[in-house]
């Protein structure tokens, strides 16, 4: 028999403004702990020195977290021109220099190449799995991999600043997959000067703002005490992109058993994904069917 987890059945999301140097699960382990939860998970990982928000799911807000994942996300990062890493960020040894540094004309027209559905090839050190090994594991061995191209969807591209000739500030806009320090790689091969990630900071992640996030000292603060409860997001806010559909009372007691229950719907389209109330909270998300909700994910919300 497995082991039970200790810990309390919260649901909820609890949005961090991760600092530099943790691990984004060094963070979820830090907010479980904080909140006493019995499960926890993220939507999207960060690299350890990036900074930004870090939306960290709690008990039955795992279940939504490919929700956040598949959402756009903003980063605002700054590259530094002249220089590869063998990381493609500040953390490696440089593999190679250019003394060409490339005008704003430039670099904005470079840009623009990436806009849109491009291929992008994530680092040699990624958490991508080759041949069932992380590519990092293999790279910190000295091993170079051929890693296929992943597309990755790039709502916008936007040079923000430059503060001097050898860094450019860029705001990115993109969808799931995406990996900011490929960006950085691939813009500089393009400018032919090539670059890498200086520092990164994501600044929203579907419907969850840094701004709005807490840092690490507040939630040590806070732990343990309602106080930190207070802070938590409804788990609903992971289906904002999703249509919304209104369980009967006795819908809602089949849904909450895996069964296809009474939904009211008014625009939403047979077969389309939505996510079913009762009461003004969630209790599954399902595809619609001649008034019926099928649900695929059952949403058991406590608190």
């Amino acid at each position: 028999m497995g082991r039970r987890r200790q810990g309390r059945d919260i649901s909820g999301w609890l949005v961090v403004d991760k600092p530099a140097g943790l691990t984004s699960t060094a963070v979820v382990n830090k907010v479980r702990w904080a909140l006493n939860a019995k499960k926890a998970g993220h939507a999207g990982t960060l690299d350890p020195e990036a900074t930004g928000v870090l939306a960290v799911a709690l008990g039955e807000a795992t279940k939504t977290v490919p929700y956040v994942t598949d959402a756009l996300k903003a980063y605002e990062f700054t590259v530094r021109l002249g220089q590869a890493t063998n990381t493609d960020d500040a953390e490696g040894e440089v593999i190679a220099e250019s003394a060409l540094r490339p005008s704003e004309e430039e670099i904005k027209a470079a840009l623009s190449d990436f806009v849109g559905d491009i291929e992008q090839v994530p680092p040699q050190f990624s958490a991508v799995k080759i041949d069932g090994a992380r590519a990092y594991k293999r790279a910190r061995d000295g091993e170079t991999m051929e890693i296929a191209a992943r597309p990755l969807y790039v709502e916008s591209h936007l040079l923000i600043d430059m503060p001097d000739a050898d860094h450019v500030t860029l705001e990115l806009i993109c969808g799931k997959g995406g990996y900011v320090r490929a960006i950085a790689r691939d813009l500089g091969q393009a400018l032919g000067c090539y670059g890498h990630v200086r520092d990164l900071r994501r600044i929203w992640s579907g419907p969850f703002d840094a701004e709005e996030g807490l840092s690490l000292e507040q939630i040590d603060e806070m732990a343990r005490t309602p106080a930190l409860d207070d802070h938590l997001r409804p788990v609903e806010m992971a289906l904002a992109d999703l249509p919304e559909v209104k369980a009967t009372a006795e819908g809602a007691a089949r849904l909450r058993n895996g069964n296809p229950g009474m939904v009211l719907a008014s625009d939403v389209d047979y077969g389309e994904e939505a996510w079913a109330s009762f009461e003004g909270r969630a209790v599954a998300i399902g595809r619609y069917k001649s008034g019926e909700l099928h649900p695929s994910r059952v949403l058991n919300i406590r608190n």
